[in-house]
């Protein structure tokens, strides 16, 4: 399996498949450690949905031939169950407060920043790239709203052959914006922007640099400022280089032919700088039922959110492949830098080794959360198996409204 298959963000996998808190401190680079509440383990269940979730997830970490599963179900902000199963190291247990690389989270997180300066009047949805971004090809017909519901046209890099040969070639090289975006062949667009669907981590990067052009913030500040405060997201934060804050969930994959560690492989690639996080379990449902909410945002923004006017696109073309421009349904479409799938507000983001999903659902005010870590034995064709849990959680918890 290579990089390619286990890009930052699944949305077209799961798409496809679904057919009063301390205020933290400053954001600092190099993912330094940020402090907050302890982020433990639940007391073993002896019975209850705690025990039937404790079960499910033993089973399917068996079943699946996973490392490590770690988890955590909250209902009305209240737990319901939060642990870990496996090792992360040899002789090392998977523990609830280790980070774990959340990348395609800050995604949403830039998607509620943009809704948030909506919201303030500083920018409208429909205002075009060109105001913050000339230099970028097309600015003048894209417009924020494109970028983040990503339905710019742009090719997304991650899906290039010769991206992926550098990227599995060089998994410890450093990745600047223009590098990247070289790949993404900005000047040749799928479609006219904002006339069909196809996701492209390009819009991302680029909606990043809009946000910093546009409150004249550097971006991990701006997410410090705007979404880890309010959030209550203490173990969350930026790198700027490989390294993450202690302790560390560790991972593992066999992309490259052989079955090797990947925790310190450099995640610059992965989307726009000052994006690309990492946090706990805890953070991880915080977040979901924090941007599934819309706790930051007005409740016009919310419903923009949800549906940002995607729903009937994804018409595959001659240039645009079925596996490219996925048809977008009102049961699973891609909103504002989330999926919504059923009713359930996700991002599943996966990076080498590590796999994650938040999901949260409106209705019942329920966040799962999960982070797992590949064996030498996982199947790594399956491109996120923290989406099967999540959604044998789901069909356990809601079984009239289950994750697909």
């Amino acid at each position: 399996m290579n990089p390619k298959q286990t890009a930052l963000l699944c949305a077209s996998t799961l798409l496809l498949a679904s057919t009063p808190l301390l205020a933290g401190t400053e954001a600092l680079a190099d993912g330094a450690a940020r402090r907050g509440p302890d982020c433990v383990s639940s007391p073993t269940p002896t019975g209850g949905r705690a025990r039937a979730v404790l079960d499910l997830i033993g089973r399917d970490q068996r079943e699946l031939k996973l490392r490590a599963v770690v988890g955590r179900v909250t209902e009305h902000g209240r737990d319901v169950w939060t642990g870990a199963v496996g090792p992360s190291m040899t002789d090392v247990p998977a523990r609830p407060d280790m980070r774990f690389r959340t990348g395609s989270v800050g995604i949403a997180f830039m998607g509620t920043i943009l809704l948030q300066l909506v919201d303030e009047k500083r920018v409208g949805l429909d205002d075009r790239l060109s105001r913050w971004l000339p230099q970028v090809p097309h600015a003048n017909e894209i417009t924020l709203r494109m970028l983040a519901d990503t339905t710019s046209g742009f090719h997304d890099y991650v899906t290039d052959p010769a991206f992926d040969r550098e990227l599995e070639a060089h998994p410890f090289q450093h990745w600047t914006p223009r590098q990247i975006l070289s790949f993404a062949d900005l000047h040749d667009l799928l479609y006219k922007p904002g006339t069909n669907f196809s996701y492209s981590h390009a819009n991302f990067l680029l909606l990043g640099e809009a946000l910093e052009q546009i409150t004249h913030t550097r971006l991990d500040r701006l997410l410090e400022q705007r979404i880890y405060r309010p959030l209550g997201l203490h173990a969350t934060s930026n790198s700027y280089t490989p390294a993450m804050p202690p302790p560390v969930l560790h991972a593992f994959t066999s992309e490259r032919g052989k079955y090797e560690e990947s925790t310190f492989w450099n995640p610059s690639w992965t989307t726009a700088a000052g994006a690309v996080i990492n946090m706990n379990i805890c953070d991880l449902a915080r977040a979901g039922a924090g941007i599934g909410s819309g706790q930051t945002i007005s409740r016009k923004s919310y419903r923009t959110l949800l549906d940002p006017g995607t729903i009937g696109l994804g018409t595959p073309t001659k240039k645009c492949p079925p596996g490219v421009c996925l048809p977008q349904t009102k049961a699973v479409h891609y909103g504002t830098s989330v999926l919504v799938v059923n009713g359930w507000i996700v991002q599943n983001p996966s990076f080498s080794g590590y796999a994650a999903i938040m999901a949260y659902l409106p209705s019942k005010d329920l966040s799962i959360a999960l982070s797992v870590t590949y064996s030498p034995t996982t199947d790594q064709n399956i491109q996120n198996l923290g989406n099967n849990i999540a959604k044998d959680l789901s069909h356990l918890l809601v079984p009239n409204q289950p994750l697909g």
